[in-house]
């Protein structure tokens, strides 16, 4: 794991995830791209009337000034930090700046999102996790040293789970912890038997070329059995593939994988299938 993104907002929760950014940079040897947004559009960086060039350069140099400030903490003593500023909230930017920089892991805080405003609008967050291709760790609450021992990660033990699997594993290695495969057995349609379980277990083994431990749990849906699972289980994170659905398939189908990360208390990594 040699790079790591970081957005921030100045916010409390942004600061969350920027310490736990730096803790893993630093374990690492990683170089720690602090990432800020700014709020600005075309017109306001073109247009002569109603909003002056010089009125935009304010706010850039601004930005810059309280990235700064902002970056003054004793914990990156030792990390390698490369502020960027962006003049566009354009979330696909985040991705952008991962390629360019062959980035390994973006780190996120979220607050999550709830009710009406989760179902129209969604959080930062979310808009991350859709759209990345690199995992995405989500944290919720301030963790001044981020070393996870027991990773639980969902797995519905189909094909197109395995590469988000091995990406799992890769991260579950990075921090030298215990990976723990978990299926949800709900009720209704999707519900499998014992039998049935076992047998796609078997494939499932075999696709990826080596035999894995895998715990079943019933619940009565996937959100709750993970979420519970991973409380059970004392796991310190959870791990979930996400399909990254958009526009009316997102709407009307969901996301598991965002859910979990929205509603977890837990830290989640999501891993884009």
């Amino acid at each position: 794991m040699k790079s790591i993104i970081v957005p921030i907002d100045f916010s409390e929760i942004s600061e969350y995830a920027f310490e736990v950014a730096a803790s893993i940079a630093k374990k690492h040897d990683a170089t720690l791209y602090v990432l800020h947004m700014l709020e600005l559009n075309q017109a306001m960086l073109t247009s002569t009337e109603g909003f002056h060039p010089e009125q935009t350069v304010f706010l850039i140099k601004l930005a810059e000034k309280r990235l700064n400030e902002f970056l003054d903490k004793p914990y990156l003593k030792g990390v390698k930090v490369e502020p960027i500023i962006k003049h566009y909230k354009v979330f696909g930017e985040i991705s952008e700046v991962a390629e360019e920089n062959d980035v390994d892991l973006i780190v996120m805080g979220s607050q999550g999102a709830d009710g009406l405003k989760e179902m129209f609008v969604g959080s930062n967050t979310e808009k991350v996790v859709r759209n990345s291709d690199i995992p995405v760790l989500v944290i919720k609450s301030k963790i001044s040293d981020f070393n996870p021992k027991q990773i639980v990660f969902a797995c519905d033990l189909k094909n197109e789970n395995i590469h988000a699997l091995q990406r799992a594993k890769y991260i579950a290695d990075s921090f030298s912890a215990e990976l723990k495969l978990v299926y949800i057995n709900t009720p209704g349609d999707d519900f499998l038997s014992t039998a049935e379980i076992q047998k796609r277990i078997k494939s499932f083994c075999e696709l990826v070329g080596f035999e894995l431990l895998i715990a079943i749990y019933n619940d009565y849906n996937v959100e709750r059995g993970v979420l519970n699972f991973g409380m059970e289980s004392n796991a310190d994170m959870i791990g979930v593939p996400t399909h990254g659905r958009k526009g009316l398939s997102h709407f009307f189908m969901g996301s598991i994988g965002e859910d979990i990360a929205n509603h977890a208390t837990l830290p989640v990594v999501t891993f884009k299938i």
